[in-house]
């Protein structure tokens, strides 16, 4: 003859289905772990440049970033993007901001070093913002370029304490021994920071 089941496996069971009659809203919330996301802008399209083209750290707590540098591609966004994925570049920045409507992509985390100033004490204290357009084609620089890129440098200064100031958020072509001439000379400063100031 069989043996009934255990008296403890009956008390699981009857358990089990008191905890079936709970509303779902009384039980413990569950958490299921994710990995960070690498993008710090929440406005920003995550579009990573390859490893190879920036050195992997761990900012602030490796380096103090504060300067924002300004640049300008010299190329369209999608071919700024592209040179970021091609290890045989050697170069990247953490952002770049797209011309006709201010869309902003990530292409490496502020945590990590971007490859954009042409100096590495530069790079190492800094966020690289690139910027669609020509140095000498001021018609790239729209309000929505303008707007979307100011809104993105204070948040960057307010997150690391960075003075919003032209001391701290600067052109490529103010780097130490840049041979660069970016923004150049068509980009406004003057109404770029009262943006900045105001975001």
């Amino acid at each position: 003859m069989e043996r009934s089941r255990p008296l403890l496996d009956r008390r699981r069971l009857l358990k089990g289905a008191a905890l079936a009659a709970v509303p779902y809203t009384l039980l413990p919330e569950v958490r299921v772990w994710a990995a960070p996301q690498p993008v710090h802008q929440p406005s920003a399209e995550w579009q990573p440049a390859t490893p190879s083209n920036y050195t992997a750290s761990d900012r602030p707590s490796s380096y103090r970033v504060d300067r924002v540098i300004i640049h300008v591609t010299q190329t369209d966004y999608t071919g700024a993007l592209a040179i970021f994925r091609d290890p045989a570049k050697k170069v990247s920045a953490h952002y770049v901001v797209r011309s006709a409507d201010g869309h902003i992509a990530q292409c490496v985390r502020e945590a990590d070093i971007a490859w954009h100033a042409g100096n590495w004490g530069y790079n190492t204290r800094s966020i690289g913002i690139e910027h669609e357009g020509w140095v000498d084609k001021p018609a790239y620089f729209t309000e929505a370029l303008y707007g979307q890129s100011a809104k993105l440098t204070a948040e960057i200064c307010r997150r690391y304490g960075i003075p919003r100031d032209r001391g701290h958020i600067i052109g490529h072509a103010e780097v130490p021994g840049t041979d660069h001439t970016d923004p150049g000379p068509y980009w406004n400063w003057a109404r770029y920071m009262r943006m900045v100031e105001l975001a």
